[in-house]
């Protein structure tokens, strides 16, 4: 597993390179290379309580969705890298659903939630949105993402698009705006892990698509 982030003095995102690490989808789904300015990070050990109090400053003093995740992805790294436990922290894939998820951290009201996600080899997720900002980290395993944007009609106002796709690889970091749309797929013959973090959700905003049927609901 490699956990090496990429560097670029401009602390830009910059075009699409299939050997970066980190990614942003902003809202319209489309997806682009970040490469985060080399700056000084916590001292080792980083445990996850310090993790979450920078968190808790990130979230108190950034307000933009696109700049917070510019700030957590890098500490997302170096918490997975510093403190090799939290990668055997999940439950294995329930056989009725085929995916497992074990909350590291959630506390009521406030607008984070932690999570280790588990997908069973073949394992593939609804068209959805998360309605809030979201960080994922690729443990082990590979899932390939299938980003989707809306393409309404007069006879269909909640089709979709398909406008790219990506396979991650352990070591890969993706963020998510709250609009953007994706669907995984766990590949291989091993489960896909995965480190989730997310924000407060807005759940009337919050959608799975059908895209047979060019409809959307609630979840």
């Amino acid at each position: 597993m490699s956990y090496n982030p990429s560097i670029n003095a401009s602390n830009t995102i910059i075009e699409a390179n299939p050997d970066c690490e980190n990614w942003i989808v902003h809202n319209d789904s489309q997806r682009e290379a970040y490469y985060p300015k080399e700056t000084e990070l916590p001292a080792d050990p980083y445990r996850l309580y310090r993790f979450l109090t920078d968190l808790d400053e990130i979230l108190l003093n950034i307000p933009h969705d696109s700049d917070r995740l510019k700030a957590i992805m890098p500490l997302v790294r170096h918490l997975l890298t510093s403190s090799y436990w939290l990668q055997m922290e999940y439950d294995q894939p329930s056989p009725k659903t085929g995916w497992s998820v074990k909350m590291l951290y959630r506390e009521p009201d406030y607008p984070l939630t932690v999570q280790m996600v588990a997908w069973q080899p073949g394992g593939v997720s609804t068209i959805h949105n998360h309605a809030s900002w979201g960080v994922v980290a690729l443990i082990s395993g590979s899932e390939k993402n299938r980003f989707w944007r809306r393409a309404p009609t007069p006879e269909f106002p909640d089709r979709l698009e398909l406008v790219g796709e990506q396979t991650l690889q352990p070591g890969a970091i993706i963020g998510f705006m709250p609009e953007a749309i994706h669907s995984i797929e766990a590949l291989g013959d091993e489960p896909t892990i995965t480190f989730n973090l997310y924000g407060k959700t807005n759940y009337k905003q919050r959608y799975q698509f059908d895209n047979t049927n060019h409809t959307a609901k609630n979840f």
